[in-house]
């Protein structure tokens, strides 16, 4: 969604690194089954010109406590929003303390039709520029068929393939 994309890159700040926008960092959800995936799966949407659906769609996994000893390690930003990261009114927090005031239920919903469920949702782990490929642990795939593209596509690239990918239809509509 090219507004949405403009919105993080140009005008939401992340609060706790004044000057740094939200579309600087890469973005992690705290769960599978995003708002934005269930968008993919719906299909149609007037906004997104993505039209394959949700099965071409891979999940990285990693561990947040590394993720977060990582980049305090490297001296690299990390924040988390209290809701989608690309809204206006959105709070950040930056120290690990703060994973406290995350609605770990709203997160875990499945059932997200509530507006305050539906934002708080959408909750973000966010890291500054680059995260580093050896903090994925495991990566979810749709299919049997998606699984080997995406081990032949590993291998291609020299990447150890003591990766684990499967299959992980829970993680999809």
């Amino acid at each position: 969604m090219s507004k949405i994309k403009r919105r993080r890159l140009e005008e939401i700040e992340v609060a706790c690194y004044p000057g740094t926008k939200v579309g600087e960092y890469v973005p992690f959800y705290y769960c599978p089954r995003s708002i934005m995936l269930y968008i993919l799966y719906k299909g149609g949407h007037p906004d997104i010109d993505f039209t394959e659906g949700q099965e071409p769609i891979i999940h990285l996994e990693a561990d947040l406590y590394r993720a977060i000893e990582w980049a305090e390690r490297k001296g690299a930003k990390w924040a988390l929003s209290f809701g989608n990261a690309g809204a206006y009114a959105v709070e950040f927090g930056c120290n690990p303390g703060d994973f406290k005031r995350l609605d770990w239920d709203a997160i875990a919903a499945t059932d997200f039709r509530g507006v305050d469920v539906k934002e708080r949702k959408q909750a973000e782990f966010l890291v500054y520029e680059f995260f580093p490929f050896e903090l994925i642990r495991r990566i979810g795939v749709y299919s049997e068929e998606i699984r080997r593209k995406v081990v032949q596509t590993l291998l291609q690239h020299g990447q150890a393939i003591c990766l684990d990918v499967r299959v992980m239809k829970g993680w999809y509509y």
